[in-house]
């Protein structure tokens, strides 16, 4: 049988040539795919995939202070350190301090992961996540919202405090408001600097809030006069951030996505976009202004949070990709595959696949570039956060890419290298904890990997199964310790929400069969035995008893969440649909300021510190 050559220039350019589904099904590659996801890596040709795969950089990963492992006998050989110092020597290299360095020796370039064998564990504590767009008893919530609620929970005993990604978004498309599809990853969303009070109500009216917000703000720097730090924190940013408010200078005049732009500003090198920077300099500086406000509020937030005890302050959250015409992607092109997009293969929840309508990093450009755009993405986060969760830890294995038609594939990542880059940030950060969201199809290896480089996992409580029919759940103590445990996550139900099966109802109505007809039926029949099988671990009910649950697992954190503490109902995503339900919209019933005074956060303490989750508190 003839192998079609599609596929074979396929293979060695990593995309896999197949996969197995939830059902145990092996999904083949088919060629036109495969053809389709070449091409978005720039690759046109096999001579062409041929050159560029000899031309990569080789990877060496050791551990830091010591010398990679790499024997040039009488060799000689030029270094750039990852500090920006230049090295020439011959014979065997030095001893390498943390960080990524390249070296170039026998015509061969090669990039040096210096990074930490693993992670080191954390201590057994607890903290809170909640939606920072919620916080606010009014409008959008703000990073001053967040600073009060971490002044509160550090005071409760709470060792984080998690939200929604805060990567920058689109102020110009209201409409598009979802923390997991940002336009740059790597600067901040400004529609949660505190301006104004907004909209009260049970939802969070962004088409409102965002222009007056926005407005406001304007107003504000209007009357900014000269200031020493913030010229000086707009020296150090360089030319990253020119380009980036470039982008969002441009976005006002033209609109939110570059790929709708004249042809001439399709890129920040070209001419005509380079003369924009003269025309629209007071702009840019008001952009640039806006990212310095933000890093200052996020900043003072984590630093409140420390300040009252936290021992990690910040837990942010990483996105799996950015959006393909925002301004992540305008400013670094070359880091992304042109023409795919990141999802998710068919399963239960979605038959024909996702299309997340992300842009997926090149792992070609990503291996040349010394993982540049990784190790800066990373440290932008750990800047502020104790904490980083990343989204769909899959992605440092194998990246599911969607062409613009016909099924998707799995591209292989360079896994070793990019968990080597996670503990070098980690550890530059001092020794900050990563998360890896590793629910769903996880493949072999990849926990043992995490497991190896320090890197905790997720176990959602609704999920953690010794059987699922007849439905089993696993006592707390069978939790694997090396991971953060909670009772469910932004895209799945409430405590309260479980039990009553609201996503079920949810979907209904959505579907048109709200009046339970037979699936909607035998969905809450299952359900219902669900419930009760976790309920005979459980001495009640209560949201206290579910927390004394997750107190009592093995696992090193515990994240409570605000929504199942406040015993709400209502989910804060339902994954699949969009204006059908109000994603990212809901607003929590307390405002921010007055959650740890709740009888409810002093139960949790309590049961937290029962179960030897934190300090003593008080004098």
């Amino acid at each position: 049988m003839t192998t079609d050559p599609r596929l074979a220039l396929a293979a060695r350019m990593g995309i896999l040539p197949g996969y197995h589904d939830l059902s145990g099904h092996w999904r083949e590659t088919a060629p036109d795919s495969a053809e389709a996801l070449v091409a978005a890596m720039g690759v046109a040709s096999a001579d062409e995939a041929e050159a560029r795969l000899a031309a990569l950089p080789r990877d060496v990963i050791f551990e830091a202070g010591g010398r990679p492992d790499l024997d040039l006998w009488d060799t000689p050989w030029q270094l750039i350190c990852d500090d920006g110092r230049q090295l020439e020597g011959q014979g065997p290299l030095p001893e390498l301090p943390l960080g990524i360095h390249r070296l170039t020796a026998r015509g061969i370039c090669y990039t040096l992961l210096a990074a930490p064998a693993r992670l080191p564990e954390p201590a057994r504590c607890w903290g809170l996540i909640a939606p920072l767009y919620g916080l606010s008893a009014r409008g959008i919530g703000s990073y001053d919202d967040l600073g009060r609620l971490a002044a509160g929970m550090g005071g409760q005993g709470a060792a984080f405090l998690g939200m929604n990604p805060v990567h920058a978004g689109f102020p110009t498309e209201p409409t598009l408001f979802s923390p997991y599809t940002p336009s740059h990853r790597r600067r901040l969303n400004v529609i949660h600097l505190a301006a104004g009070e907004g909209q009260p109500g049970p939802l969070v009216d962004y088409l409102q809030d965002i222009p007056a917000r926005m407005a406001m703000l304007r107003a504000e720097y209007d009357a900014f006069t000269c200031n020493a730090a913030f010229d000086t924190w707009l020296a150090a940013e360089g030319e990253s951030l020119q380009r980036f408010a470039l982008h969002q200078a441009l976005s006002a005049r033209h609109g939110a996505f570059w790929d709708q732009w004249p042809a001439e500003l399709s890129a920040p090198d070209l001419p005509a976009a380079q003369a924009a920077r003269v025309e629209l300099a007071g702009e840019m500086r008001f952009h640039a202004w806006l990212q310095w406000r933000a890093e200052t509020a996020l900043a003072a937030a984590a630093d409140a949070g420390r300040q009252a005890g936290m021992a990690h302050g910040l837990y942010l959250d990483l996105a799996v990709g950015t959006h393909p015409h925002g301004a992540e992607t305008w400013e670094d092109r070359a880091s992304f595959a042109a023409g795919a997009s990141l999802g998710a293969p068919p399963d239960a929840f979605a038959p024909d696949g996702q299309n997340w309508n992300l842009a997926p990093l090149n792992p070609l450009q990503l291996r040349a570039s010394a993982y540049a755009p990784l190790a800066e993405t990373l440290r932008r986060q750990l800047q502020f956060a104790g904490v980083l969760r990343i989204d769909h830890i899959i992605g440092f294995e194998r990246a599911f890419w969607v062409p613009g038609h016909g099924p998707g594939a799995y591209v292989r990542m360079p896994t070793e290298a990019m968990f080597a880059v996670a503990r070098i940030e980690a550890a530059r950060a001092g020794n900050a904890v990563i998360v890896g969201e590793d629910l769903g199809i996880i493949p072999d290896g990849l926990h043992e990997i995490m497991a190896a480089s320090g890197v905790l996992g997720c176990r959602v409580a609704m999920f953690e199964r010794d059987s699922w029919r007849p439905p089993w759940f696993r006592a707390p103590e069978a939790y694997d310790r090396a991971a953060i445990a909670s009772f469910s996550t932004h895209d799945l139900p409430t405590w309260r929400g479980w039990r009553q099966g609201a996503d079920i109802d949810a979907r209904a109505r959505i579907a048109g069969h709200g009046d339970m007809g037979g699936d909607t039926a035998e969905a809450h029949r299952e359900r219902a035995a669900e419930v009760a099988a976790l309920d005979a671990l459980l001495p009640d009910d209560s949201v206290d008893a579910l927390h004394g649950f997750l107190a009592r697992s093995a696992s090193r954190l515990v994240a409570v969440q605000a929504e199942v503490m406040l015993d709400m109902v209502e989910q804060p995503n339902l994954p699949g649909t969009t204006t059908q339900y109000p994603n990212w919209q809901l607003r929590l019933p307390v405002a921010a300021g007055d959650i740890a005074g709740l009888p409810a956060a002093a139960r949790t303490s309590a049961i937290m510190r029962a179960n030897d989750r934190q300090k003593e508190t008080g004098p």
